[in-house]
């Protein structure tokens, strides 16, 4: 059964996609293995992993989408990529757009996503969902999805404030929606120098809404250095 990580944030740019290549390719390099979603209209994760032109690919993850939400048969694997590194690559492109829009008037709407990936979870170790930079229908249904969220976010007041709302939205879903997704982490990196970027730190969630070790206080962020400790990071992200 393999566990799912949605990467999140509502802010472009952060690192998201970044995070979710260079931790699927460093999980499969273990010997595990991994699926990436690109839920992303964009495309970026599939352009990153050397699949130019993502919207010229005949199947992609807004494929599937649109064949659960019509409850037609179909192949899980198909359309999934295969990369040289080790990792399966569902591609996303420019349909996913269109998807959300529809996803508005489908029944179930907030699990759609879900569905797909269950299909999928005896054929990998983990799945990682890289999500659109906003809090639309494809960012709910990750959540819903998802084990567990990790939220790239730059070290800087602003993002690192904005970043409670998610935090918020993932308590809801938690509630209402996905009870087993866990404790959103948030990984914060200076955005500067790559080599400065695996010196990062997670943020805490707050106690008010999972009642663990508290981080945000009264709507401040915390951090919490997790630099120079490889074991802990494993732990943290992939436990």
């Amino acid at each position: 059964m393999a566990k799912v990580i949605a990467l999140a944030n509502q802010k472009g740019g952060v690192g998201k996609t970044t995070t979710a290549v260079n931790l699927g390719i460093g999980l499969a390099a273990e010997g595990k293995r991994v699926l990436l979603l690109d839920a992303d209209a964009q495309g970026n994760l599939t352009d990153s992993l050397g699949f130019q032109e993502p919207d010229n690919l005949p199947v992609s993850l807004a494929t599937m989408l649109q064949k659960c939400m019509a409850e037609e048969s179909y192949d899980p694997q198909e359309g999934i990529l295969q990369h040289h590194e080790g990792i399966d690559l569902m591609p996303g492109n420019i349909e996913l757009s269109a998807v959300e829009v529809a996803l508005v008037n489908t029944m179930s709407r907030e699990t759609i996503l879900r569905t797909y990936i269950d299909s999928l979870t005896d054929h990998y170790d983990y799945i990682l969902i890289d999500c659109m930079p906003s809090m639309g229908m494809m960012t709910i249904n990750a959540l819903a999805a998802a084990d567990s969220v990790i939220i790239p976010v730059q070290a800087h007041y602003l993002p690192a404030k904005g970043m409670t709302q998610l935090l918020h939205t993932i308590a809801r879903v938690r509630r209402q929606i996905n009870k087993k997704v866990g404790s959103g982490w948030g990984f914060a990196h200076n955005g500067g120098q790559p080599h400065q970027f695996c010196q990062g730190y997670f943020i805490r969630p707050a106690p008010r809404l999972w009642g663990q070790a508290a981080g945000i206080s009264n709507g401040n962020p915390s951090f919490h250095s997790r630099g120079g400790n490889e074991r802990s990071w494993k732990e943290h992200l992939c436990a």
